[in-house]
């Protein structure tokens, strides 16, 4: 998975080198649609029910998030692409049936996702969108006195967003606020924020 990340990575921070300029007039095009590439970075904050001893216990933490995706743009109005994300650890402990336990959770989601803007603004737009996919997540729990447990688990993912689109035709920045749910544990619920560019070709 690591050397996976690292090649998405490298391939996306390179492909903004062969990106469209106003100068030159190049553009690829795919039966009108305009491809595109995104690198986006924010902050959330994770909330997982933990299950443990037959009691259930939020818990809690602030993560930071990065993204890669891979999309096509329709008539500056519509857009869909593949976002691979990646959320750094969430940690938090709490007392289950008088027993202390800390929990770590790792998460990464590949989503599909769809967005509509609105208003028909050439530089500043309105958008929403939702995305569908897998989450991949292992959950950590250890303590002084139980035995350190780890489950890694693949569940299904729902993403939505709202946010602006500022469109310098060749690139854009998008500011957006996230929520994404992955059927992991007895629930994994993340809210955050992203500023995002995308690179157009």
């Amino acid at each position: 998975m690591k050397k996976l990340a690292v090649s998405t990575l490298a391939v996306l921070l390179a492909c903004p080198a062969f990106a469209g300029h106003p100068h030159d007039g190049s553009s690829w095009q795919i039966g009108g649609m305009d491809p595109y590439v995104g690198l986006r970075g924010g902050m959330g904050y994770n909330n997982t029910n933990y299950n443990f001893l037959g009691s259930k216990e939020s818990m809690t933490d602030f993560t930071f998030q990065g993204r890669a995706a891979m999309g096509l743009e329709i008539d500056k109005t519509f857009r869909s692409e593949i976002e691979w994300s990646m959320y750094s650890k969430a940690k938090d402990s709490a007392e289950f049936d008088g027993t202390n336990v800390d929990v770590n959770t790792k998460l990464q989601t590949l989503l599909m996702n769809s967005y509509m803007e609105f208003g028909g603004y050439r530089m500043i737009r309105p958008f929403v969108g939702i995305g569908l996919g897998v989450g991949f997540a292992d959950v950590e729990r250890s303590g002084a006195d139980i035995v350190t447990k780890s489950h890694d688990k693949t569940g299904f993912s729902a993403s939505g967003m709202m946010g602006m689109t500022f469109d310098m035709e060749y690139f854009a920045v998008d500011v957006a606020a996230r929520y994404n749910y992955v059927d992991v544990a007895s629930g994994l619920h993340n809210f955050g924020g992203d500023l995002g560019i995308r690179f157009m070709f």
